[in-house]
């Protein structure tokens, strides 16, 4: 069921929405979850293959709180999103009430948490400024290896937008100061209280979140100019922590969101569903990628499934529909998979396991290679300059170079667990630890 808020004029939009609605320099930039092209590809980024602590370090900037949220960068301004737990603990009537339908194997925290937004300046690493978008006391605990700072903000090089889900969705100038907010959307309420991520997503006027959850499941597109609600579209599905993808076919917008009961597109003037495909596994994380007209959707907890779906589907596919190919094994669960020219990488579940697929045909290029000195994967991997790094969580870098084996070229370690996904800008690479904030950069 779509719900629409707001008059929108379906042709009108169409003709407006083209690629100039991405920020201009989105290339030179990281202005989103998965970087300028959402596949996790910098295109034209060289960063350094080699550091350690005391090595290729431009700076480092301490972090507050905890958070996994991948940074962005735009310009000279990189943006970092945090939760910090107070010592003010909540009094009785302060606690939020338990919801008795929904199962959590988590505590609610006792205590407010302020969730906040970081600015540090790109090349020094010094703080700008800081910002409270809220202080609550959330109504769900985590996941021991999740933050209530997990998804990561946008800008469309005008404005910056963050969303720490159930506590808001904000949108604030390049010096801090608030445009507007969101507080209203409702409570998201978690597979077993293992928490959120939402990493908005900003095409022209339209920003989108994904509220996919235990009960009322349902894509929002809100106006980037004041957050009124453009409309809303009803999602049969469960808790995914994934971000949508925009995507234009043939002069229309698709908004597509990887899910446990179907993939879909939704038509971005209306949230209306396009086309449909099952085939995912539960608790879908990764994120959708395109390639040339069509879009890859990965999944792999309690199962393993990737699929190529031509963007030119109408209706719905069902479970053995008309696809590009189907590949079942070796699949990820939390890390993204990233496009590397034809070639698609991923890692099976969080382990160090690597598969590569000719991203036209699904045929096997690298078939499950353990990558060396790696235990766990949470970061998705990113490619830059013919390279492809993946992250660790307990703070190793493996840095491949593409190709049809596996060349590993190093193997870079910082004492910092690392679970936000790398960041490539220029001559740059940011990670986003547990302590710190690392820029790394050759001399």
């Amino acid at each position: 069921m779509i719900r629409l808020f707001l008059l929108v004029l379906p042709l009108a939009f169409a003709a407006n929405a083209s690629a100039a609605d991405f920020p201009p320099g989105a290339e030179n930039n990281w202005h989103q979850w998965r970087g300028p092209k959402a596949d996790g590809s910098a295109p034209k980024a060289d960063p350094p293959t080699k550091w350690d602590a005391k090595t290729n370090i431009a700076w480092k900037a301490e972090l507050p709180g905890r958070g996994s949220a991948t940074p962005i960068v735009w310009g000279d301004r990189m943006f970092v999103l945090t939760a910090i737990k107070t010592d003010r603990e909540a009094k009785a009537d302060e606690l939020p009430k338990p919801d008795p339908q929904f199962k959590v194997n988590t505590n609610p925290p006792t205590h407010f948490y302020k969730f906040v937004v970081l600015c540090f300046d790109r090349q020094s690493g010094k703080k700008l400024w800081e910002k409270v978008a809220a202080e609550a006391v959330p109504h769900e605990g985590t996941h021991p290896t999740h933050s209530y700072a997990a998804g990561s903000p946008t800008t469309d090089g005008k404005f910056l937008y963050v969303s720490f889900g159930s506590f808001g969705t904000y949108c604030y100038d390049f010096d801090g100061n608030l445009k507007w907010s969101r507080t209203d959307l409702g409570r998201i309420h978690s597979r077993l209280g293992w928490g959120e991520a939402i990493s908005p997503v900003v095409y022209g006027e339209s920003l989108l979140l994904n509220y996919d959850q235990e009960v009322d499941s349902r894509l929002i597109c809100l106006d980037t100019s004041n957050g009124k609600t453009r409309w809303e579209a009803k999602r049969d599905e469960k808790t995914t922590w994934t971000t949508p993808l925009v995507v234009d076919h043939g002069g229309k917008m698709q908004v597509v969101l990887n899910g446990t009961t179907r993939i879909r597109s939704h038509d971005l003037t209306n949230g209306e569903v396009v086309w449909q495909c099952a085939g995912m596994t539960v608790n879908p994380i990764p994120s959708p990628i395109r390639f040339g007209d069509s879009v890859i959707c990965v999944s792999g907890y309690r199962g393993a499934a990737a699929m190529s779906i031509p963007l030119s589907s109408k209706g719905d596919l069902g479970e053995r529909g008309e696809v590009n190919w189907r590949y079942a094994t070796g699949t990820p669960y939390v890390p993204s998979a990233v496009l590397v020219g034809d070639q698609l990488y991923f890692t099976q579940m969080n382990d160090p396991i690597l598969t590569v697929l000719n991203a036209k045909t699904g045929k096997v290029v690298i078939d499950k290679e353990r990558l060396p000195q790696a235990k766990s994967f949470y970061a998705s991997p990113i490619t830059a300059a013919g390279r492809v790094y993946f992250v660790d969580r307990g703070g190793t870098t493996i840095v491949l170079k593409s190709g049809d084996t596996l060349d590993v070229l190093s193997v870079n370690k910082l004492d910092d667990a690392i679970d936000a996904s790398p960041v490539a800008v220029g001559k740059q690479l940011f990670l986003r630890g547990e302590k710190y904030l690392y820029c790394i950069e050759g001399k």
